[in-house]
């Protein structure tokens, strides 16, 4: 087979109708255009909003629960162990919350290579006192460098400095929410009582907004060693390790082995947030679905013009077999114009694409919600353009393989005599 030949005959033909090959590579633009658009847009949408829940949310939390005893004393008698006991109100154990020994457990996870880092917190339940009035909140004690490397706590800080909880002593960051209930600035000192009633005055350096409004009403950060100070508890009493994977998907099964070697409670990131990570497989998939669909029916275009365009070149078809072109060669004649409809048509809609995610990236996005967010969120993805240009080739190849397939059985006898 000549293809040079058949190369210059499958242009002739597309330029010989050029108005239908520039409709049919129209289609397959704006089909690659809008999936481009439409995937990088819900996908960066996605991210947004997983990073509302995912990056503020540790791989796998290890703390100490306070549950009854699973075993009663009752049980442990010789004389009853043999018989049923029924024990109702059972009272919790007579524990503390605090992890013990959690220096080692931390050393040990920094050296688990499949750890990409551990930041310890003490959640502290505390009431703000604002005159007469005591609001409800929680003090998250954090160790401020570690939590800013892995939750990228400094993201999330609308008004002042994060490290200020480091540097300045007995400080916090005010939930947006808890700061606008107390009427409380920056520089301001606000007073915290405990649970267990001790009480201590903070200084103001910051608000801290994370985007979901119930946090943000009863939230507040302050340093680790503040808040042991503010419990009146030891340096070494920590209530949470957070832990990061440098692979998401180990977490439900190395918090059942951390849960096992130190004796603690440890709960997933997939078991903690399952409902919002069904909602984002759900948005993506719906996506998917709606691109693909453009680029079937772009596809299902070409066919209907590469069909009219073999139904108009019957004497042409029929000359060029009688000419000696076998039907091998009239097949490949039309898979050519089919594919050069396709590469043509795939390349402008991937460069149509980016343009378009571009300027919808420069789209101003404001929101009090959200005061990180300035644009809205695009996702560049090279997979999605990868996708979409090996999907514009399969789609139109198939598109002109079984119109070519009809073109290369034609018997120009039948043709000819039929004029």
């Amino acid at each position: 087979m000549n293809y040079k030949l058949v190369f210059s005959v499958s242009q002739s033909l597309l330029l010989a109708r050029w108005k239908q090959t520039l409709v049919a590579a129209i289609g397959v633009t704006f089909s690659i255009t809008m999936f481009i658009t439409l995937l990088s847009f819900m996908s960066g949408l996605n991210d947004l909003l997983d990073g509302l829940i995912l990056n503020r949310t540790p791989h796998i939390r290890l703390y100490n629960e306070i549950l009854p005893s699973k075993k009663q004393p009752i049980e442990k008698d010789e004389h009853y162990k043999k018989q049923y006991n029924f024990i109702s109100s059972v009272k919790p154990k007579s524990e503390r919350l605090e992890i013990y020994n959690n220096a080692s457990i931390i050393k040990t996870l920094k050296k688990d290579a499949r750890v990409l880092g551990v930041a310890p917190r003490i959640t502290a339940q505390v009431f703000y006192n604002v005159g007469s009035i005591d609001l409800t909140g929680v003090i998250n004690g954090v160790d401020v460098e570690a939590e800013n490397r892995l939750f990228s706590f400094k993201d999330y800080v609308t008004n002042g400095n994060f490290i200020d909880l480091k540097n300045i002593p007995n400080s916090i960051i005010l939930g947006k929410g808890a700061a606008q209930k107390m009427l409380a600035n920056i520089g301001d000192v606000i007073q915290v009582t405990t649970v267990k009633g001790e009480r201590m005055q903070l200084k103001v350096v910051g608000f801290f907004q994370s985007g979901l409004q119930d946090i943000d009403n009863i939230q507040s950060y302050s340093s680790i060693n503040t808040t042991q100070k503010l419990l009146g508890e030891s340096n070494s009493y920590v209530t949470d390790i957070q832990i990061k994977l440098k692979d998401i998907l180990l977490a439900p099964q190395l918090s059942k082995e951390y849960a096992n070697i130190f004796d603690v409670e440890a709960i997933d990131i997939q078991t903690a947030n399952s409902q919002f990570e069904t909602g984002s497989s759900v948005r993506s998939l719906i996506s998917y679905a709606v691109g693909i669909t453009l680029l079937i029916v772009a596809g299902f275009g070409i066919y209907n013009i590469l069909n009219m365009m073999i139904y108009e070149k019957m004497d042409s078809i029929a000359i060029l077999k009688a000419t000696g072109f076998s039907g091998k060669d009239v097949n490949w004649i039309f898979i050519t114009i089919a594919l050069s409809i396709g590469i043509f048509g795939g390349i402008l809609g991937l460069l149509f694409g980016f343009g378009v995610s571009s300027l919808i990236d420069q789209i101003p996005f404001n929101t009090a919600a959200l005061p990180t967010i300035k644009t809205y969120p695009i996702n560049y993805n090279p997979k999605f353009y990868m996708i979409g240009g090996i999907f514009s080739i399969v789609t139109t190849y198939f598109a002109g393989y079984f119109p070519s397939r009809k073109a290369s059985k034609i018997d120009p006898v039948i043709i000819i005599r039929g004029k």
